[in-house]
C-alpha cells in the first residue's frame, strides 16, 4: 500500500481522536482512497483499514482505560450510538470508545459499501446499526 492510503487512514483516525473529523466525514475520505471497510479491536487497542486492492494496514490506537463490561448491553450501545449521530453536546470519540467498552463491546466493522457498522461483544453478540448513504462531495 504505498503512502497516500495510509496517510489517509492515520489522518482519519487522528481526526476521530482529536474531535476534528467526524463519522460522515471519515467515511467520504476513506472512500475516496479506496479502503472498503475498518475495523476497531477495544481489546488490542488497534484500527485495521482494509483496502479494496485486497491490501490492509494496522494502526495503533491510544490505549482505553478501564475493562470492557463482560455482557453486552445494546441498549447503553445504542445510547451511544445516538450521541455520536446527533454530535451530542460533549460528545467526543474517545468517550464514545468508553461509553461502548462499558456497554460490553469489544469492537466494531464498519463497511462502506454496505452502509452499515456492526458492534461485537465478547460471545459474538452482534449490533447492526445502517447509516444512510453519504451525499455526493462538491469536487
Amino acid at each position: 500500500m504505498d503512502d497516500t492510503p495510509r496517510a489517509v487512514a492515520q489522518a482519519c483516525l487522528d481526526g476521530a481522536e482529536a474531535g476534528t473529523l467526524h463519522f460522515p466525514e471519515i467515511l467520504d475520505r476513506l472512500g475516496r482512497a479506496g479502503f472498503e471497510s475498518d475495523a476497531v479491536d477495544f481489546r488490542r487497542a488497534s484500527a485495521t483499514y482494509y483496502h479494496a486492492d485486497g491490501e490492509s494496514l494496522i494502526l495503533p490506537q491510544p490505549p482505553r482505560e478501564g475493562p470492557i463490561a463482560a455482557a453486552f448491553d445494546t441498549t447503553a450501545l445504542r445510547a451511544a450510538i445516538g450521541e455520536a449521530q446527533r454530535q451530542a453536546p460533549g460528545y467526543s470519540y474517545r468517550g464514545f470508545c468508553a461509553r461502548a467498552r462499558a456497554a460490553g463491546c469489544v469492537g466494531y466493522i464498519v463497511s462502506l459499501a454496505g452502509r452499515r457498522a456492526v458492534y461485537l461483544g465478547r460471545t459474538a453478540e452482534t449490533h447492526v446499526e445502517h447509516f444512510p448513504p453519504m451525499a455526493a462531495a462538491a469536487p
